[in-house]
Order: structure tokens, then sequence, then C-alpha cells
């Protein structure tokens, strides 16, 4: 087997790890012996063992470590987080030569895990299937070089373009688009990520849960956007089942549990500052970002040119004639790219990215 067919191995085993890793990266890790992987890792849940350790540890002879080569989809860590060095665990085994996919952004390493594994000793190479491994962990990425989650814009709309029919109260209940089959994909998506955001107007109108529900997986953390605290608190989004952060321009003299409210600048318009918001965000390591609506507040961040990839569900079989338009793309065609989609019965999920 060659290098990148050896560290298309270890972001295979890295992926394993979506949804349970965060905030640390996903990565994974085989040892290969005489042209045979003789130890494969990855990290598995936050605050457990690295990728290094669970493939060392795999490994049933373990002389054999020393006459071996790494194969790595991350730089191995040099510091004390929540587990000891990796790089330590390295040297001590006498592993003789690291590959490595992508150095690690993150300050504490940053180039660092590598320095220390070369003065040790440890022949070290890096780069071999770097644009694969970044966008693996395109979150862990984006959040520390650029310090903002990632952004994910979701919204499901009809044939002819409408989010949801016009209407006049609560009462009426919101149009639905998603299909069923869709609709647990959706939440398995949730799952996955940091945190869930809405605006005042799509909280009182739908009063989501913006829980995971079809599936087994983690809960986001919610995020209400509510300049004036326009939303009741008997809204399903403080109920106290999960945690809960509700940006402000004034924090309200009132505990609730599970619940924080946030300080955040606004214009006098009603409209977020992008650069408090997302620096807020990042203070509280939200590491990627789900935007669920409403139709102003996904167009905000289309305008601002703040996201990373959108998922768009369209309903063929569905026509409206009147309601809720869709966010629209318009000016920023020329720099997307669809990667991929799915079908759910008449609905196509359609997943862009800025190219």
């Amino acid at each position: 087997m060659t290098d990148e067919e050896y560290m298309r191995r270890c972001l295979q085993l890295a992926e394993k790890g979506l949804g349970n890793v965060s905030p640390n990266p996903m990565v994974g890790a085989v040892i290969v012996h005489n042209n045979a992987i003789i130890g494969e890792g990855y990290h598995q849940q936050y605050g457990g063992p690295h990728a290094e350790v669970n493939a060392i540890a795999s490994v049933k002879v373990q002389s054999q470590l020393s006459h071996s080569t790494m194969y790595v989809s991350l730089e191995p860590c040099c510091h004390y987080g929540k587990t000891p060095p990796c790089a330590d665990l390295i040297i001590e085994k006498k592993i003789p030569e690291v590959v490595i996919c992508n150095r690690d952004p993150f300050p504490a390493v940053d180039g660092k895990g590598i320095e220390k594994l070369q003065t040790a000793g440890v022949k070290v190479r890096y780069g071999v299937l770097n644009e694969q491994g970044r966008w693996l962990n395109r979150r862990f990425f984006t959040y520390h070089e650029q310090k903002r989650p990632y952004i994910f814009l979701k919204w499901a709309q009809t044939e002819d373009g409408y989010i949801d029919r016009l209407r006049k109260n609560v009462t009426d209940s919101p149009l639905k688009i998603s299909s069923p089959e869709s609709l647990i994909a959706m939440h398995k998506f949730r799952s996955y990520e940091t945190a869930i955001l809405v605006g005042p107007n799509t909280a009182i109108m739908d009063n989501p849960s913006l829980t995971v529900r079809y599936v087994d997986g983690k809960q986001p953390i919610r995020i209400l956007l509510d300049r004036d605290l326009k939303v009741p608190q008997t809204s399903r989004l403080y109920d106290r089942s999960c945690l809960t952060y509700v940006i402000t321009k004034q924090k309200p003299d009132v505990v609730i549990p599970n619940v924080e409210f946030l300080e955040c600048t606004f214009y006098s318009d009603g409209r977020v500052d992008f650069p408090s918001f997302l620096s807020l965000l990042y203070d509280k390591k939200i590491e990627s970002l789900i935007v669920e609506g409403g139709k102003l507040l996904l167009q905000s961040f289309i305008d601002e040119g703040l996201w990373d990839e959108i998922r768009l569900e369209i309903n063929h079989s569905l026509v409206v004639g009147n309601g809720v338009k869709a966010p629209v793309l318009d000016e920023v065609r020329n720099t997307i790219h669809r990667y991929s989609y799915q079908i759910f019965d008449d609905n196509d999920v359609i997943y862009i990215r800025k190219s």
C-alpha cells in the first residue's frame, strides 16, 4: 500500500468520531510494520484516549513498534490537556517514523508536536492527503483559523420557492415540507453539530424544540437570537431540557436553569453585529453552528457571506403559489459548488459549499 492509501484509512477511522469528539478534532491512526497494518485507532470520545494511544494499544506484539511507521491524520499533541501528550508516547515506544496528514492549528500544538518528535530523532513527514484531511476537520480548522464557528445554513422549500405559507398567528401550523426520511437525516445532522440557531420570529411562530428526537445522538446547544426578549418564557426553548443561550442586548434579572443570557451588540434596526456575535460564540467554544431560520436571519448570513455550507431541501411535489419566499442565493451563485445530494421520496437535499 502507498502512503496515500494508509492515510485514507486514517481518515476513514477518524470519521467514526463525528459528533462525539468536538471541540477536539476527528483523528485516526494506523501503525504499519513490514507493509502490513498491525494497529489501528481513532479518537472516540471527547476527553478519552487519542487516536495514537488507541492505535498503539491495539498492537499485539509491542516490540514491533520500534520497527514500524505510524500514520496519523493530525499532528500528535505535545501538551497536557485532558490526556497526556501523544508525542511523548510515540517517543517512549521508539516508533521511528511518523507520517502526518495535517498540522494542528491549535496554538498549543501548531508545529510543536512535529518539532518534539524530530528533536527526539523521529523521522516526520506531513502533508499526505492534506486537502482531504482539512475537509474532514473543516469545523476544527475554521474555528481555530478564523476564530468563529463553521456555519451551516439549512432550510426546506417548495418546488416554487417558498419556505412557509403566510400565517397570521401562532395557531396556524407551519407548512410541512420535509419528508419523514429527510427529517430523520436532518436530526442526525443536528446531533453532529455544536449548536443550532433561530431568530425570535421563528421561535414565536413555530415554537420549535431544536432538539434531536428521531435518532440517538447528543443534543446541540440551542441559541436564540432575541434582542428585545420578545419570545415568551413559555416557549419550548425555555423548557430547561438542554443548554440554551439567549443572545440579547441586555441580560434580564432572572435565573432559569440550563438557560444562559448573553449580551451582544445589536444595531438600531434589530440586526445583530456579526463580529460581536461570532466572537461571543467563539468564546463559548461553539465549533459549528446550524442556522435554521427564519428567512430574514438566513438571508442576513448569506448577504454577509458568513456561511460555509448550505443544506437545502426541495420538495418537488409541493407547490403553494404564495407564502414566505426562500432565501436568495443569486448574489453568491458564482462562488458556490453543489458537492452532493440525497433523494428522499420526492424531496432532494442539496449540499452546497463555497468553491
